[in-house]
This record gives structure tokens, C-alpha cells and sequence, in this order.
């Protein structure tokens, strides 16, 4: 059973994460929108979020939108911001 601490390489930030963080690392504490395609290997992903999520909400998951560059960028910002104050 995968657990909050377990940790892999995050593409977008580049560093080590843990599960916990991807699975709420959003602005609203929603999923990274990458979390599907990286932890596949580890656990079966797709069914612990579709037993966790609406419906809706796991739809959105397994097929987001493309990301915006900028925004993405402005969030990772924000995010680096935030860890540095606190």
C-alpha cells in the first residue's frame, strides 16, 4: 500500500516529492495533473483516486485539459514563495 510519504523525482519540479504532496499539491488541494502518469509504476493510481474522487473530479483527473505554460510557471512560483516563508 502506497503511503503519503513515499517519495519519487517530480518532472515539473525536479526534485524528490512525496505522494502526499501530488496528491494535494494543487492551489484548490487538488491532485498535480501529472499524478496518474507518475505514480503508475509504484501502485495501482488510477484506482485509488477513482474510489477517492467524484466521478467528475476523477474525469477531469485522467483527462485534463493542456496546461498553460504561464500559469503553470506562475504557480510553480508561488508555490517556491510559499515553502521559503514557511
Amino acid at each position: 500500500m502506497i503511503m503519503d510519504d513515499s517519495q519519487r523525482r517530480c518532472p515539473r519540479l525536479g526534485s524528490m516529492v512525496t505522494f502526499g504532496y501530488c496528491r494535494a499539491c494543487e492551489s484548490d488541494q487538488r491532485p498535480c495533473f501529472k499524478v496518474l502518469d507518475c505514480w503508475w509504476e509504484q501502485f495501482d493510481v488510477v484506482d485509488y483516486f477513482r474510489r477517492r474522487l467524484s466521478p467528475e473530479d476523477f474525469a477531469r483527473l485522467a483527462c485534463p485539459p493542456p496546461p498553460n505554460k504561464v500559469a503553470s510557471l506562475l504557480d510553480l512560483i508561488r508555490q517556491a514563495q510559499e515553502r521559503c516563508k514557511g
